[in-house]
């Protein structure tokens, strides 16, 4: 019997040696007819952690290696993919600059305190 073949996106890298993978599948409703997408995780084995959060893989299934982990990654689906999160990652320093313009306002109450000070003396 050939053994399956998933794709899905990395859910979590926290765990030593495994990464849980969300596929998502698109089935039809039975009475109403609408597409609607369907998710499972899959706990999968990362030999060498060298799979991260958010990146596409696709994952095959093997023999139980404990309890929850019956799959191994393959590899990226896109060579591509990997540096493509690489470059999402930058984005998190945009929230940084979000940071920095509240400590802007941080610096103008400072400024009205000494108006306050004029204004009791």
């Amino acid at each position: 019997m050939p053994k399956r073949v998933l794709t899905g996106t990395i859910v979590s890298d926290k765990t030593d040696k495994t990464v849980v993978v969300s596929v998502e599948r698109r089935v039809k409703h039975p009475l109403y007819g609408k597409i609607i997408k369907r998710s499972k995780k899959y706990h999968a084995h990362d030999a060498d952690n060298a799979f991260k959060e958010g990146e596409i893989v696709r994952i095959e299934e093997c023999r139980p290696i404990s309890k929850l982990k019956t799959w191994t990654v393959l590899g990226y689906v896109d060579s591509k993919a990997a540096p493509d999160k690489a470059d999402a990652k930058p984005k998190k320093a945009g929230k940084a600059k979000k940071a920095d313009e509240g400590e802007a306002p941080a610096e103008a109450p400072e400024a009205e305190a000494p108006e306050v000070e004029t204004a009791e003396a």
